[in-house]
């Protein structure tokens, strides 16, 4: 919750400096995860898993730039779960080795590995470039505007075509998104933490 929670204030606090008041007015500039939570992403994460929050709200019509202000919107939150990810591998670093940790360290060091794992799969999922996911917004940057109607239905598909891809892992037990994100996963495991 703690890494969905950054991900939606951060896109908030991108759009609210860049000139979209949307979010903010609508109570989403807040680290309350209350405010984030959506009922159907939430039920989902605790039966295959896998859930997400509610979109933050956005007005291009607000930005001086509007598709490049949406694009450093829409990056802002993976940005945040790499930040964060970043400080939980600086803490897996300085922690001693787990093999010599008890007691109540070994469920803090559990919590840290959790939160830098969880935050590196949030940053690297979330830069796919499927709608709705943020790094779409990278593909609908560089979109020709004549598309910009075909564009639109496409992503109101892909959405029901990820959701379908990630239950249909879940129910077969073969991941379809792990084979495309356990590589770059590591990679930055690597990187953050030296794991």
């Amino acid at each position: 919750l703690i890494g969905l929670t950054f991900h939606e204030a951060a896109h908030a606090f991108a759009a609210w400096k860049l000139g979209d008041p949307t979010a903010k007015q609508l109570g989403r500039l807040t680290l309350n995860p209350l405010k984030h939570l959506d009922l159907f992403g939430t039920l989902m994460i605790f039966i295959v898993h896998f859930g997400w929050a509610k979109p933050v709200p956005v007005n291009v019509a607000n930005f001086r730039h509007p598709k490049r202000d949406h694009l450093i919107v829409a990056l802002a939150g993976p940005a945040t779960n790499f930040l964060l990810a970043a400080a939980f591998g600086m803490l897996i670093r300085i922690m001693p080795n787990p093999g010599s940790l008890s007691g109540t360290m070994i469920f803090v060091y559990q919590i840290v590995m959790y939160g830098l794992i969880i935050n590196i799969v949030l940053a690297v999922f979330n830069l796919l470039p499927v709608p709705p996911l943020d790094g779409s917004s990278l593909v609908h940057l560089f979109f020709p505007a004549r598309y910009e109607r075909q564009y639109r239905l496409f992503a109101r598909a892909a959405g029901f075509l990820l959701l379908a891809v990630v239950v249909i892992g879940m129910l077969t037990k073969t991941s379809i998104l792990g084979a495309i994100i356990n590589k770059p996963v590591g990679l930055f495991l690597k990187l953050f933490a030296g794991l």
